[in-house]
């Protein structure tokens, strides 16, 4: 049988130290890095390679498992076995499970990838905040990367927010702590040795407001717009952490669900909203009747964007574009570091 027939051209060097099966895998990585074997393509069988270059079975077995275990070809009974991802040579291989698709989210990803630049090779899964499909994207790609990049945010079946689930932690435990990377959300029961960059969201959101307290105490009362049913809920610790600022600081305060059609809408009142629909409605409904934010109605937004920028909202946000720069350093330097993330008061006089 010739090398043509066979689609590969293994490369044996039987005076070389390297393990005859290692050179078998690095010759099929080779092949698919260099386009001669193609995602779909037929590999030849573990006996068309041994009876080739006269190595015995189990060689050539061992050979195919390493390369299974690394998800980079696949066994079909009956049919044999076949390429099942590109692999790029001298990159690292990064897998990016989002708990939900949003401008914020995007920012992370975008600065991420940048920042990585051409050293890295990015697949991005949405998991909708459900452990369920978390799970299944976990176990499908298991071993197929160099590095997982998580965002732990779950919902139950009440749409509340969770931080953590335990199915999805004995998943994660699974993983080697220097190829897993916990962004947004801080996770106690992983090993200490796994990097992390969080925003702590009970104690952010206080010490936010506290960076602003000179522009809040103008107002009698502080209100927050907290979503309890959204379809990708929000931490309850930003509602603890309001309540535990306005509490320790002696503000009137209320929680409410969503900015109505109809607010009753009362002169020193200030408002902090998280979701951008109610930011929209409340802005709509304070210059319909004439008032000004930042001096007859208060107004604070939750996660920075350019448009808020644009539109001089003041904002509570973290920095997005240093959580993805501070993950592609990690990356890149392998370092297992666990960082809060920075978050500030920005005011643009809407408060």
């Amino acid at each position: 049988m010739k090398e043509q027939e066979l689609g590969v051209e293994i490369r044996i060097d039987r005076n070389s130290r390297i393990p005859r099966y290692r050179q078998i895998v690095n010759s099929i990585i080779d092949d698919i890095e260099r386009g001669v074997l193609l995602v779909g393509q037929r590999v030849p069988s573990i006996n068309e390679i041994s009876e080739e270059y006269y190595l015995s079975r189990d060689t050539v077995e061992k050979a195919y498992n390493v390369l299974k275990e690394r998800k980079i070809i696949v066994s079909a009974k009956g049919k044999g076995y076949y390429v099942a991802r590109n692999v790029l040579p001298s990159k690292i291989n990064v897998l990016f499970l989002f708990n939900k698709l949003s401008s914020y989210k995007l920012q992370i990803y975008n600065a991420m990838v940048t920042r990585l630049g051409q050293n890295a090779q990015v697949d991005l899964v949405v998991y909708h905040c459900d452990p369920r499909l978390l799970l299944n994207a976990l176990r499908e790609n298991s071993g197929r990367y160099d590095m997982y990049v998580v965002m732990p945010h779950f919902k139950d079946a009440a749409l509340a927010h969770q931080s953590t689930d335990e199915e999805v932690i004995e998943e994660l435990k699974k993983i080697p702590a220097e190829k897993l990377l916990i962004l947004d959300n801080h996770i106690a029961a992983l090993d200490e040795d796994v990097a992390s960059v969080y925003q702590d969201f009970k104690m952010d959101i206080f010490e936010a407001l506290q960076e602003g307290m000179e522009r809040l105490r103008r107002y009698d009362k502080l209100i927050l717009v907290y979503p309890t049913k959204s379809l990708y809920p929000y931490p309850q610790e930003i509602l603890q952490g309001f309540q535990k600022f306005c509490t320790d600081f002696g503000f009137s305060f209320e929680v409410l669900n969503e900015i109505y059609a109809d607010m009753e809408l009362h002169v020193r009142d200030a408002y902090i909203l998280i979701e951008e629909s109610d930011l929209v409605n409340l802005v709509k409904q304070i210059r319909d009747r004439k008032m000004v934010a930042g001096k007859d109605i208060g107004v604070i937004s939750y996660n920075d964007t350019p448009l808020k920028e644009l539109l001089g909202i003041t904002v509570i946000s973290t920095d997005f574009e240093t959580m993805g720069e501070t993950a592609a350093y990690m990356i890149l330097k392998r370092k297992k570091e666990v960082v809060k993330n920075v978050f500030r008061f920005i005011n643009r006089d809407s408060i």
